[in-house]
């Protein structure tokens, strides 16, 4: 009877101590990932209170939350005195994002046209 209680404490702490991030998910999260040679001041994506701040070559934001969002998006990049910009023309046929963690690769071609590859985490 012992072994058994055991086993039963044993089988409850390993069920609560696994815990992954999308037992979190509050939202469609976003981060951004910069995959060019300059450092971002800010990444508007979206919606102007969707603020990346000070993220430097190859590095991560944090997630931030979104309503809702879609596999591209309006994209402005400050990064010194200068200011980049991807502006979709629209959104129709498009299917919103499920809630779920997303990173969207943001990046400069050589004729400084802002560049975004569409991650899900």
């Amino acid at each position: 009877m012992r072994q058994f209680w055991i086993l039963i404490i044993s089988v409850f702490l390993i069920n609560s101590s696994c815990k992954d991030r999308d037992d979190e998910l509050n939202g469609i999260q976003i981060r951004v990932k910069n995959v060019s040679s300059i450092n971002y001041d800010t990444i508007q994506v979206g919606d102007d209170g969707m603020v990346h701040e000070n993220i430097g070559p190859g590095s991560y934001s944090d997630y931030l939350i979104y309503d809702s969002a879609y596999r591209y998006a309006y994209i402005a990049i400050n990064s010194a005195d200068e200011t980049y910009v991807l502006q979709p023309i629209d959104f129709v046929g498009e299917t919103p994002l499920p809630l779920g963690f997303y990173t969207y690769e943001i990046g400069l071609d050589t004729e400084s046209n802002v560049t975004l590859n569409f991650v899900i985490d």
